[in-house]
């Protein structure tokens, strides 16, 4: 499980996360919700070890990772997708992949794992061109299986809907949900499409001006006003 315990982080004098507090459990997907300039990406950046906290914690199965590094944290069981993908454009779609691999080591690292294929065909199908060469979607799955590839305890999603067909958006919550539903993984997911994210959401947070505002279980979310909350 991972949790956050009243996190606080300022960008010179501003202050941008007050006192964030989250569970995200094994077997769930837990959602992120707020509007845009709320401190969700920077909550994201802060789990991962990219930004410090100036005080809090980050607990990952009881134990406090809040002063280890973003590789640190990815050897003990975090992987993040970032919002925009950043997946290497000059690299094949298979190369790609072994990146998210390089905690390991040995032959481990040879060799894509056939289920990731499975999860996302397209990807075995293009496994040899460029990942500049592919979609905003297909980049989208490439860059989730390139964090599966790490074999994470907790995933971590920074709007992965954004920018991406609709046809592909169903694709990507299916696998969301099979990953929650395996029962050996949290995830994290920071969402603005709002029915995307309640249709996923075993357990949602909203966030403004950078405070935790509700929380609660994802079947409450439509009778609790959620998409209210949210509106831009």
């Amino acid at each position: 499980m991972l949790e956050v315990k009243d996190v606080n982080q300022f960008y010179g004098g501003s202050h941008i996360l007050r006192d964030v507090s989250l569970s995200a459990p094994i077997g769930a997907c837990s959602v992120v919700l707020g509007r845009n300039g709320v401190g969700k990406t920077t909550l994201l950046k802060c789990l991962m070890g990219i930004l410090p906290i100036k005080s809090g914690q980050i607990l990952l199965d009881g134990l406090d990772i809040s002063k280890l590094s973003p590789e640190q944290r990815v050897r003990a069981g975090l992987a993040y997708v970032p919002q925009g993908r950043d997946i290497f454009s000059t690299l094949t779609v298979e190369e790609n992949i072994l990146i998210g691999m390089a905690k390991f080591k040995g032959a481990k690292t040879k060799k894509v794992p056939e289920h990731l294929y499975e999860i996302f065909p397209v990807l075995d199908e293009m496994k040899h061109r460029r990942g500049g060469d592919l979609s905003g979607g297909q980049q989208q799955q490439l860059a989730i299986a390139r964090a599966l590839a790490s074999e994470p305890s907790v995933l971590i999603l920074d709007e992965p809907t954004e920018g991406i067909q609709p046809s592909i958006i169903k694709d990507i919550g299916r696998v969301i949900r099979k990953l929650a539903d395996g029962g050996n993984m949290s995830i994290v997911l920071v969402e603005q499409f709002y029915d995307f994210a309640e249709e996923l959401a075993d357990r949602y947070t909203v966030m403004a001006r950078g405070q935790v505002i509700a929380q609660g279980s994802g079947v409450e979310m439509p009778e609790k006003g959620i998409r209210d909350l949210v509106a831009i």
